[in-house]
Formats: C-alpha cells, sequence, structure tokens
C-alpha cells in the first residue's frame, strides 16, 4: 500500500483521542500539517539527488549558521515526530500511523529545504544556461570537425599592399598576344602545276593598336618573311587571314593587320628605358607552335642595353637588346616581354641556343621598336639613307681578293655589288673597292657602316667616303637617298 492511499485511509477513520493518548490542541495542529507533507516528500527527494547546487566549477551554494540551526531544529522535531510514531505503533500496531508519520517527517524536512533553496534558484537558472551554452559550442565543434571538407575560396584580384595579382595581369595580357602562322606555297606535286599553302614555320604577336577597321599586329620580320598567306589564332580560338603592312628585315621588325571585329584587346607599351637588372619580367607566346599557345614563363632583367650582331636577310646589323633568363624558345618570336604592369617592354627575338647554356633570351627594347613600328604602319616602310652597295666585312673576303691592298689595311668593307640607280653608281664606286672611313669615322666592318649611316646621317646629306681602288687610297664624296625597296 502506497503513502498516498495510507493517507487517504487515515483521514477515512482518524484515531480516536484517547487513543493516541493527545490533547485537543496537538490533535488538531497535527491535523493542520498533511497539507504540506506532500511538498515536503517531493523536495525530500530532490534533496537526495542533488543536495549541493553549484553556480560555477569552482563556487558552491551552502547554507549559513542560522539555516544549519533551523534545519537542526527541524531534524528534531522530524526525531520527535518519529518517536511517537513509534510509540503509536507499538500501542496499536496500526500500519496507517507509520505511514502517517513518515509523510508528516518528510515534509517538515522538505519545506524547510524549500526554504533554503528558493532564493538561489537564480543562480541554478544562470549555471543551467552556462552549461546549455557550453554543451551547443562544443555540438557545433563536432559537427565543424566531422562534415564536409570544403575549399577556401580567395580572391585574385589583388595582392596585400594593392597590386594587381600577377595571375590577373597575365590573364588580361595574354588576350592581346596571337598566334602567326607563315604559310608559303609549295607545290604539291612534282609531276604537275598545282600548289598549295604549306604551313613553313609559327610564331607570335602582339595587338597594340585598334581602330574602327583595323587591328594591328607587331611581330619579328623573321616570323612572316616570305610568307603567301599569314594565318592569326586569337585568345578566344577563332583564326583569320592577315595583311602585311610593311616589314623591316635590318631591325627585324614587321606590323600586319586584321579586322577590327577579332581583336576584343589591345595591350600597351611601356618604358624599356625604366628598366634595371633584377626586375621581374614575364614572356608570353606560343613555344613551338600554337598547341602550347600563349605560354607564361617568368624571370628576371638580366642586362639592359646589351649589343648582339645578328645575320638577318638585309646583312648584319647590331641590335641593343633586353638580356632576360625568362624562357624563349622557338615560337616564341614576335611575343611579349612585360613589366608587372602589364605593359609590353620588348619584342622577344631571338636567344643563344647551344650546349651548356642556359637562360640567354633577348628582346628589342620598346623604346627602339616604337619609331620603327609607327614608320612602317605610316609609309609602309622604313625609310633610310641608302647608299646602293652590297658589303662584305675583309674578313670574309678571300685572300686572293685582298693582294692588292697595302699590309697596313687589316679592316674594312669590299664592296661586292651595286645598285645601278644608287648613289654608290653616280658617284662612280666599283665592285671590290675597300671602303675604310665614312666622314673620317674607322670603319672596321659592314656593321660599323651601317650603324653610322642608319644613326649618324640622314637621307639627302653629302658624306666623304675613303676607299682603297688598286691598292691606292682616293677619297669620293656623294649625296645620300631613300632607300625604294624593302631592306
Amino acid at each position: 500500500m502506497s503513502d498516498l492511499e495510507k493517507r487517504n485511509e487515515w483521514e477515512k477513520e482518524p484515531p480516536q483521542e484517547k487513543q493516541l493518548n493527545l490533547s485537543e490542541d496537538d490533535f488538531s495542529e497535527k491535523k493542520q500539517e498533511p497539507e504540506n507533507e506532500e511538498e515536503a516528500t517531493i523536495k525530500e527527494e530532490m534533496e537526495e539527488e542533488q543536495p549541493m547546487l553549484s553556480t560555477d566549477d569552482s563556487e558552491q551554494i551552502s547554507p549559513d549558521k542560522e539555516e544549519i540551526e533551523e534545519i537542526k531544529a527541524t531534524e528534531q522535531a522530524v526525531a520527535s515526530s518519529s518517536e511517537e510514531g513509534r510509540a503509536f505503533n507499538n500501542q496499536k500496531g496500526n500500519s496507517k500511523a507509520k505511514g502517517f508519520f513518515s509523510l508528516l517527517a518528510a515534509g517538515i524536512f522538505g519545506s524547510a529545504l524549500t526554504f533554503f533553496t528558493i532564493p538561489h534558484t537564480d543562480l541554478y537558472n544562470d549555471s543551467y544556461d552556462k552549461l546549455e551554452k557550453q554543451v551547443a559550442e562544443l555540438s557545433n565543434k563536432v559537427e565543424s570537425k566531422t562534415g564536409a571538407i570544403t575549399a577556401s575560396t580567395t580572391s585574385n584580384t589583388a595582392t596585400s599592399d594593392g597590386t594587381v595579382a600577377i595571375a590577373d595581369m597575365v590573364e588580361t595580357s595574354s588576350k592581346a598576344i596571337v598566334g602567326i602562322e607563315n604559310l608559303q606555297q609549295q607545290q604539291s606535286n612534282p609531276f604537275s602545276q598545282e600548289s598549295s599553302d604549306v604551313e613553313s614555320g609559327s610564331g607570335s604577336g602582339i595587338i597594340f593598336k585598334k581602330d574602327d577597321q583595323y587591328a594591328y599586329i607587331v611581330t619579328n620580320n623573321h616570323v612572316i618573311e616570305g610568307a603567301n598567306t599569314l594565318e592569326i589564332s586569337l585568345y578566344n580560338g577563332e583564326k583569320t587571314e592577315a595583311k602585311l603592312i610593311g616589314a623591316d628585315a635590318l631591325t627585324d621588325l614587321a606590323v600586319v593587320r586584321i579586322d577590327a571585329k577579332y581583336a576584343t584587346d589591345v595591350i600597351n607599351f611601356g618604358d624599356s628605358s625604366t628598366l634595371r637588372p633584377g626586375d621581374q619580367v614575364w614572356a608570353i607566346g606560343n613555344p613551338l607552335g600554337l598547341e602550347l599557345s600563349r605560354t607564361v614563363t617568368q624571370g628576371i632583367v638580366s642586362a639592359v642595353e646589351r649589343s648582339i650582331t645578328v645575320n638577318t636577310s638585309a646583312g648584319d646589323w647590331e641590335f641593343n637588346v633586353i638580356q632576360t633568363d625568362a624562357a624563349i624558345n622557338p615560337g616564341n618570336s614576335g611575343g611579349a616581354l612585360i613589366n608587372s604592369s602589364g605593359e609590353v617592354i620588348g619584342i622577344n627575338s631571338l636567344k643563344i641556343a647551344d650546349s651548356g647554356v642556359e637562360g640567354l633570351g633577348f628582346a628589342i627594347p620598346s623604346n627602339d621598336l616604337i619609331p620603327i613600328v609607327n614608320e612602317i604602319i605610316e609609309k609602309g616602310k622604313v625609310e633610310r639613307p641608302y647608299l646602293g652597295v652590297g658589303l662584305a666585312s675583309l674578313e670574309e673576303v678571300p685572300r686572293m681578293y685582298l693582294q692588292d691592298l697595302p699590309n697596313e689595311v687589316s679592316e674594312g668593307v669590299m664592296v661586292t655589288n651595286i645598285d645601278s640607280n644608287s648613289a654608290a653608281a653616280e658617284a662612280g664606286l666599283k665592285v671590290q673597292d675597300v671602303i675604310v672611313s665614312i666622314d673620317g669615322k674607322k670603319i672596321t666592318n659592314s656593321t660599323d657602316l651601317r650603324k653610322y649611316l642608319y644613326t649618324e646621317v640622314k637621307i639627302g646629306d653629302k658624306v666623304e667616303l675613303e676607299i682603297y681602288r688598286d691598292g691606292k687610297s682616293q677619297k669620293v664624296e656623294l649625296t645620300l637617298t631613300s632607300n625604294n625597296t624593302i631592306n
């Protein structure tokens, strides 16, 4: 039988006053307390399960001295009640009385516990909130560790110091770099007269100017030389045919044009005179053909104002070039050498390829090529003072042709042919004449003569040549004319 059932039966059949041996006042007092006994029982059970409350890891709630004394008094009252209950059981042996006093004791003790814990319920709630928050944070950590792994997205638009990111700069610049295929006419069948255009070589080019009709591309002369057709491959994969505007074999530069609708982007020229050894540069082109189009290689400026003598179809010429260790390979010719601002500061033109040689590439500086490119667009060619002679340096001439020269003459150039309509023909120059000076400046080879003509004098100027003919020295004066063919 439960305590509640015992209580109900007790209320139905209360014991006689004389049986309990209690006064009326005592009985009345005991009769009024059962209303709190259920509360006491519940609180007692709570106390047994959680005897001490904690607000944090270090602080515990404990009753003060007065509260302890009140609890002890309550316990004594409970003990007294228990003694009375036992006396009653001994006298009557009635189990109902035992249940009553058990409920009575629990009610008194529970009331005391409630009295002391209620003032601290806010602390309990705060402690619970903190615990709940900690559980939630721990749960989130666990979920983040056990969830799907995702990539972190970063921006490539700018570096930490606000400058343009290399990848973005290269991507923008690459849109103005094109591939050029040199198609030359070849006889497809040796037993017939039929011929077709066959790829003879390929290179790169740069779209540097655009107007309403045309887009202009600069490249090397040796990329387009001898072509019957020029095919341009653009950044978006489209192909179109280009028309040659003009070329300058001596400086190895050429300009072609395409319809403006094919060009989406152009690239600007930078000031090559500001370059210093150690500056970072990037080469963009099509090494080994269009299969590797717009390959980007990185390097530094190794040196500036290098002089490299190159044999061109117009003769030997001393190039002023930028030296770089950025990888340059066949097919890169005509491509861009750009600075960190994405500006073209050179046209990649040549490299030294030899066993044991690495990182020796050369580019024509932008400041040298801009005047030539503008002149080609305007006139279709580069006009220079023109002698009208073919030349060979003395070290290239067999000794049998130099037998009449005095022993002290070991440097100079020999005339190998003469244009009949040139200033040289009018001045009476002959084949096998040896030129040793011009305007008093000593000439050691053909490059020296061309350099003087193309940099020190202009069309219409008079120059004086010192020559040896049949072993004798003489002076010849002539007026320079313009070249009327593309050199």
